[in-house]
């Protein structure tokens, strides 16, 4: 929901779960109601992915196991996409896989090249309940994929295997052991 014409200006910064959090890994429930509760997690989770200065954010992300996620990502011709999806799902991909650097706000400062495929589309409905088709090329069609798998209980982490994995899991280890 946007207030004052800028998404999240009316929210309220959110703590972020990290990796190893069980939150995360669980498939998150379809919204079933929707109105002033539905609207304001929307505007902390802008709040929250803007104040983290990331370009996604997954409901569950802020420890709401519900299938929503927003976004503010450009593609790869500079352009910005702008939104939110609540009961996302990806319907169509592109046919190329593309390896490219992926993050994660539940792993800060870790980064791997992940595979991702070139296009996406998904499709759900806004905070009013009104169906949205969200399609997307290159990082915002990784931007997609990335939210809606971790609605599904995943993170990029599961997308990488051998070394990449390993390095990526030693990396959030490390992170989690200095936040204790």
């Amino acid at each position: 929901m946007r207030h004052g014409g800028i998404p999240g200006s009316s929210g309220s910064v959110q703590a972020l779960r990290r990796y190893g959090d069980p939150v995360l890994r669980q498939p998150c429930a379809e919204v079933t109601e929707f109105g002033a509760a539905l609207s304001g997690l929307i505007e902390n989770m802008y709040a929250t992915m803007y104040a983290a200065r990331g370009v996604g954010l997954a409901a569950n992300q802020v420890g709401v196991a519900l299938r929503v996620f927003v976004y503010d990502c450009p593609d790869d011709e500079d352009r910005r996409h702008l939104g939110h999806v609540v009961n996302p799902r990806l319907v169509e991909i592109g046919e190329e896989l593309v390896v490219g650097a992926e993050g994660c706000l539940s792993l800060p400062g870790v980064e791997a090249r992940t595979p991702r495929f070139d296009h996406a589309v998904v499709e759900g409905v806004d905070a009013t309940g009104t169906p949205v088709r969200v399609a997307g090329t290159g990082f915002f069609a990784r931007c997609l994929q990335h939210e809606t798998d971790h609605l599904d209980g995943l993170v990029y982490a599961d997308r990488l295997s051998g070394w990449r994995r390993r390095r990526v899991l030693r990396s959030a280890a490390r992170a989690h052991r200095a936040r204790s």
